[in-house]
């Protein structure tokens, strides 16, 4: 038997960081991703974010690694709400991610930052945001591609 525990906050943005993620898209597309990685062999925890970006706190399967995870969510995603929503036909997601593994102790305290992301952006830029989460995790980054 294998046993693993492997869960992820995970980030990524609209292309060109434009605000198509409104109030009544953001719920439907959560519920959406759900079932995305519910089908990939993972559980979604929360998801939720301003206009321009998603946060997710998910479980991912050990067979699959998280870059396959999050192109087929993206993918998926993206193709669900050009069909969904007749003006977004041209919303898609950034090429790029951040992704932070996340111990079960630590879980309930990045879902709570998560469901807090519509306030927390009323003070805090995504820039800002993710200058603090890359800094905080050691991970070296270039702010060109921030």
């Amino acid at each position: 038997m294998s046993y693993t525990s492997l869960q992820y906050h995970l980030i990524f943005s609209t292309k060109q960081r434009r605000p198509w993620l409104h109030a009544d898209v953001m719920p439907r597309l959560v519920r959406f991703i759900g079932g995305t990685v519910r089908s990939l062999g993972g559980s979604l925890i929360e998801g939720h974010g301003p206009a321009d970006h998603i946060h997710l706190a998910a479980v991912l399967p050990p067979t699959r690694t998280v870059s396959e995870m999050l192109r087929d969510i993206k993918a998926n995603s993206s193709r669900w709400v050009h069909e969904s929503f007749g003006a977004l036909r041209a919303f898609g997601w950034q090429d790029g991610y951040a992704a932070f593994a996340v111990s079960l102790s630590v879980m309930p305290k990045v879902v709570d930052y998560i469901r807090r992301q519509v306030a927390h952006h009323k003070k805090t830029t995504f820039e800002e945001e993710m200058v603090q989460l890359l800094t905080r995790h050691g991970i070296e980054f270039d702010r060109r591609y921030i």
